[in-house]
């Protein structure tokens, strides 16, 4: 099983993200799945849809490297590198043009040969200060 999960996990990454094919969304992530960390808690494929169409909006070129990749049970962690250029107002704030290097992991919960839970977390602080929309203290 834990090899299954690490495949479903590759292939969210691959699709979702990479190739950018929001329909896989509904393939991969179950009816009742919820979404942590990332925005507000999203439920369901529709719920997660309305974060990843502001999220592609602002990155359109985005690409996410798995760096790692660990499975046990029906849980799969995971650590990833993301690479984008900003290039829309998605994020609520217009495009700077800049281009972005971060980084972020995860676990999610996978039943019958879907997402149903996952837990977020990455670098949001690091991603405003390379796009000057947050500047470290001196």
């Amino acid at each position: 099983m834990s090899a299954e999960n690490k495949s479903l996990v590759r292939r969210w990454f691959e699709e979702v993200w990479n190739k950018g094919d929001a329909s896989a969304i509904d393939r991969l992530f179950a009816a009742h799945g919820t979404v942590y960390g990332l925005a507000n808690e999203m439920t369901g494929p529709a719920g997660f849809k309305q974060f990843y169409a502001a999220y592609r909006d602002a990155f359109p070129d985005v690409r996410l490297e798995l760096e790692d990749l660990i499975a046990e049970d029906d849980k799969v962690a995971f650590r990833w590198t993301a690479t984008a250029t900003h290039q829309g107002s998605g994020l609520g704030f217009p495009a700077t043009g800049r281009k972005v290097r971060f980084t972020g992991m995860g676990i999610v919960r996978v039943q019958d040969g879907k997402l149903v839970e996952g837990w977020n977390n990455f670098d949001h602080l690091g991603l405003l200060q390379q796009l000057g929309i947050v500047n470290a203290p001196a």
